[in-house]
Formats: structure tokens, C-alpha cells, sequence
């Protein structure tokens, strides 16, 4: 049984501004009352499998999730669909710990975006010191070349902690290619940035603030972090994020800019549009956690992929509109 995630929320929540802003799906709903993927067997799955980046290609969802051990360390699962909801498994990790940035702990939190004939996969590289956002490419999706490190931890205008959840914007606006991303204030909360570049390589910072502020007393008031590559839609950029709070719930935020200029924000939901429930996304190995990190639209829905409890993925749907 599939069941309405606050209905009508996503519409109270643009009361004041629905004569100005169209969205490209309507409110969410769960498409799955249970995980879609769990953990299995004792190996580099055993602890955790979530926080999934998802893409429609050659009539198939690929998914790269992120796969935890009982040792702490995360490599990165494929997994491919011909529903969207029913994944099959490839048996060995594409993606593992192997550079210095990587070390013990590991590969995490993909987000991936398909740009020309090639795939462009960020992730955050982790080696039980720092987390650095980095980029890896592929031509199939299996078999990955690390690029590096493309924002360094402790380093920007702003950020003085770890880098992390890089979202590409699908095209080059203005000749650039601008990437929305978590670094940390002198607060110490996480909050967003906006990067550009030329080649996907090289970023320059775009901001001398955060460009995505977190909110006092809001579901967003700790915690300000991309989620899924944004959209480009008549309306701006359309990008979904995860906020958490004082508490460290997190829940799932809707944001759009400017197609003109990413730096300036024209809509930002008050309140979340999709938040824990579910007794697997309340207790895990972190609780009251989802994460969403792929969307793909297929026919006349969208679907959203999330981690619960860092420890599965679910999968949310809402009507195309």
C-alpha cells in the first residue's frame, strides 16, 4: 500500500508564491513502504547499503549506492532496473578505496550526472581525517578514472572544514558548467556553495558566502547539503536538498535559482516536503535520516532514490506535472 507523504504540503507550503512558481512534479509519496536495497551478506555490504545516485540510460536505472562494511569503510555498489524499484546487484564494488584522500575510510555519497557521451561521478573521498569533494569519469559506468580531489578540505571563501556533495547543473550556463556543493561556515554547520568551471576539473568559488544559508529555528537549521544534480526547468534551476536540524533530522528541502544567475535563490521551501516516517528510516545506523540523492523522471512521474538510517534505500515518487 502506498502511502501520501504530507499531502498537499508541497502546495502550502508555495502559498504566497504558487502565481509565480511552477514545479516540475507534485507532492511526494513513498513507492516503496520498504527498502529497495538492504544490506547482505558479511563482506563490504554487511553494514550499509543508501545514499544512491540514480540515472535513466539506454532504457535502464543504473544506480551507484554507497555500501558500508562493519569496519566503517564505504565503496561504491552498481546496481541496474528495468521498473525503477526492483534492483539487481553486481557482486563486486565499481568503485573502492585505493587513493591516498581515500584511505580506511573510503568512497561515499555519489552523485552522478551524464554529460556528452561521458559520466561524471562526484563523490566524497574520506580517509578517517578529512572528507574532500572529488570527481571520477567513465564511459560504461563500471570502470571509473579518478580525477582527484576538485575542492580541497580547510580551503574558500567561506568553508573551513570538509568538502562534500558535489550537484552539477546538467548544462553550461554562460559558458560555465556551476556545481552546488557542503563545505563548513566558521559556525561550524554545514552549509551550501556554488562553484564554477570550464573543464569540470578546475572550480573557482562563485560566492563569498554560502549561497544556501542554513535557517534558525527551520528543519535546515544545521545542516544545508545538496542532493540530486538540480534541474533546469522554465521555472530556474530546481535543485532538492537535505536539511537537518538541531537534532540532526534530516528532511528534504526544495530550492530553486535563477536561471540567469545560480548564485540568486527566487524560491526556497519553508518547510521540508519529505521527512523520516518509516520505522528503517528512524532507526539505523544513523536515526531519523532521509537522504535523497538520485532523481530520474520516468513518464509521467518522478522518482527520488534516498538513503534511510544511512543503512538502506527507499525510493519516493511524485506526479510529473
Amino acid at each position: 500500500m502506498r502511502r501520501k507523504v504530507g499531502a498537499g504540503l508541497l502546495l502550502l507550503a508555495l502559498l504566497g508564491s504558487a502565481a509565480t512558481v511552477n514545479l516540475p512534479f507534485g507532492s511526494w509519496s513513498r513507492a516503496s513502504d520498504g527498502p529497495i536495497l538492504s544490506p547482505q551478506g558479511l563482506g563490504w555490504e554487511s553494514a550499509g547499503t543508501f545514499n544512491p545516485a540514480v540515472l535513466f540510460d539506454d532504457g535502464k536505472f543504473i544506480m551507484l549506492y554507497r555500501a558500508q562494511d562493519t569496519a566503517g569503510t564505504s565503496r561504491l555498489g552498481y546496481a541496474e532496473s528495468r521498473d525503477g524499484i526492483h534492483f539487481t546487484r553486481r557482486p563486486e564494488p565499481v568503485l573502492a578505496p585505493e587513493a591516498d584522500y581515500e584511505k580506511d575510510g573510503g568512497v561515499e555519497d555519489p552523485r552522478l550526472q551524464k554529460l556528452g557521451d561521458a559520466y561524471y561521478l562526484t563523490y566524497t573521498g574520506y580517509n578517517k581525517k578529512d572528507a574532500q569533494l572529488c570527481l571520477a569519469t567513465s564511459g560504461d559506468l563500471i570502470h571509473w578514472e579518478r580525477k582527484g580531489v576538485i575542492l580541497p578540505a580547510y580551503k574558500g571563501n567561506w568553508n573551513k572544514g570538509w568538502t562534500k556533495s558535489g550537484a552539477i547543473v546538467p548544462e553550461k550556463m554562460d559558458g560555465k558548467y556551476w556545481m552546488y556543493w557542503l563545505g563548513t561556515a566558521a559556525d561550524k554547520t554545514d552549509q551550501m556553495g556554488l562553484s564554477w568551471s570550464t573543464d569540470l576539473l578546475h572550480w573557482t568559488e562563485a560566492t563569498e558566502t554560502p549561497v544556501l544559508a542554513k535557517r534558525p529555528g527551520k528543519f535546515d537549521s544545521r545542516v544545508v547539503e545538496p542532493g540530486p544534480p538540480p534541474i533546469l526547468t522554465h521555472a530556474g534551476i530546481v535543485l532538492i536538498y537535505n536539511g537537518a536540524d538541531d537534532k540532526l533530522v534530516y528532511r528534504t528541502g526544495l530550492a530553486i535559482f535563477d536561471l540567469h544567475d545560480p548564485r540568486r535563490v527566487i524560491y526556497r521551501s519553508d518547510r521540508p516536503i519529505f521527512s523520516p516516517e518509516k520505522e528503517w528510516e528512524r532507526v539505523g545506523q544513523v536515526p531519523n535520516v532521509v537522504f535523497v540523492e538520485g532523481m530520474v523522471r520516468q513518464k509521467d512521474r518522478w522518482l527520488f532514490y534516498y538513503g534511510g538510517a544511512d543503512k538502506y534505500v527507499g525510493v519516493a515518487e511524485a506526479p510529473a506535472q
